[in-house]
């Protein structure tokens, strides 16, 4: 393995989660006496550019080419998108004659707010069958893997973007200069680029583990994704901090030529990843022994459960649950099943552990004991969803950043 952004062999082991199939390959029913593959989940940094990374043993199209996850059965991360745009269209001033281009544009979650203020937009979105949800609220969607290639022909098309989103997709491609060049094609001389992206700054703070899967190819604090957005001309010159994903950053870059100066909160963020130890590997070490205490203690909470006649059953079936489930060996012995709001996803079962997903109701017509809630960053939206179980006592369970049980209010 070298690194993909500056081909050093220079690797550093942060954690080894040993190994799992890929996190959103859920299973059908006639799949379940298949074999399924396993690939490693060991997660290294470079020791030259500082780039965490997991090895690129699959590809965008063996994930992306069709797609359980849908962003709009979010309510939180729909608001999230709009207030984004909202305050977008205000700060740089977009209008009837602006364009605006989404890379990795899912379900039409974000666009549609764009369609909604009149302003011309296109998707690209390489998941057909997502792309067709977007479709179906009238966001243009080009079925496409961003590289340099699609980016040229998309602006010989339709013209440079003013604005060009690339939210919770940059860890998603193994090709990162490829994609970046293709941005950079995108947008225009004077354009902007927003990327929002998990900030490994509170990864690793918060041993937020589960968020390491296989179509997560890399983890970026700022300065890594300042060289690795340098790779196609394009400067970082402001960063937001978001709640978002237990943490993640919002970086606004602009080609080179045109790029000012680093604003002051960049230089803060950029101050704080160093005092961390992040900028060279200090800051890395003992985290595999944190990660070894979430999953020692969500082992022996779901143990005693079951020692003590109690039924749990899980909430939500995210990418970063099957992290947890696989390295944890939690099967159907230990958590009866696992509910989701996205319909694509009932009947099936998670990968490698195979538990059954099933529809929401479920929780209410068996009254289970716990709720063990997988998609624990969506932790404000999930406990008001799940308030009934106070009804007949249930709590709720949140095992990252630290095993919680929460009395519902």
């Amino acid at each position: 393995m070298i690194c993909r952004l500056c081909g050093s062999s220079d690797l550093r082991s942060v954690v080894d989660l040993g190994a799992t199939p890929p996190c959103e390959r859920f299973l059908t029913v006639e799949q379940l006496d298949d074999p399924e593959p396993c690939y490693p989940l060991h997660l290294r940094l470079c020791g030259q550019c500082m780039l965490v990374q997991l090895p690129p043993l699959i590809t965008p199209e063996d994930t992306f080419t069709e797609y359980a996850y849908f962003s709009s059965y979010s309510t939180s991360w729909v608001e999230h998108a709009r207030e984004f745009v909202d305050n977008t269209v205000k700060r740089l001033d977009l209008g009837s004659d602006s364009f605006v281009v989404e890379a990795a544009s899912n379900d039409g979650y974000l666009l549609q707010h764009v369609v909604d203020k009149g302003i011309r937009c296109l998707g690209i979105e390489p998941s057909g069958n997502v792309g067709a949800a977007a479709r179906t609220r009238n966001v243009p969607t080009l079925t496409a893997f961003l590289d340099a290639h699609v980016g040229a022909a998309v602006r010989a098309e339709h013209g440079p973007a003013d604005l060009v989103i690339a939210n919770n997709v940059y860890a998603h491609i193994p090709d990162v200069i490829g994609f970046t060049r293709g941005l950079r094609e995108l947008v225009a001389d004077d354009g902007w680029v927003s990327i929002e992206v998990q900030h490994l700054l509170s990864l690793v703070r918060h041993t937020q583990y589960d968020t390491i899967y296989h179509e997560h190819f890399q983890y970026y604090t700022v300065a890594s994704a300042q060289r690795a957005l340098a790779t196609g001309g394009l400067t970082v010159t402001d960063v937001e901090l978001l709640p978002t994903h237990g943490g993640s950053i919002r970086l606004w870059a602009r080609p080179t030529e045109v790029a000012a100066e680093p604003t002051a909160r960049m230089c803060a963020v950029l101050s704080d990843e160093r005092a961390a130890g992040l900028h060279d590997f200090i800051g890395y070490e003992g985290f595999g022994k944190r990660v070894s205490r979430i999953r020692l203690d969500l082992l022996r909470f779901l143990v005693g459960a079951v020692d003590r006649g109690e039924r749990v059953v899980g909430y939500g079936a995210p990418g970063k649950g099957n992290t947890l489930l696989n390295h944890c060996g939690i099967q159907r012995d230990l958590l009866a099943y696992i509910v989701d709001r996205n319909p694509y996803k009932h009947g099936r079962y998670t990968p490698g552990s195979r538990i059954p997903i099933l529809s929401p109701e479920q929780i209410e017509q068996d009254e289970p004991d716990y709720v063990l809630v997988l998609p624990w960053n969506l932790r404000d939206e999930l406990v008001d969803q799940l308030a009934y179980v106070r009804r007949w006592g249930g709590r709720l369970v949140f095992p990252v950043p630290q095993l919680e049980i929460v009395e519902v209010a």
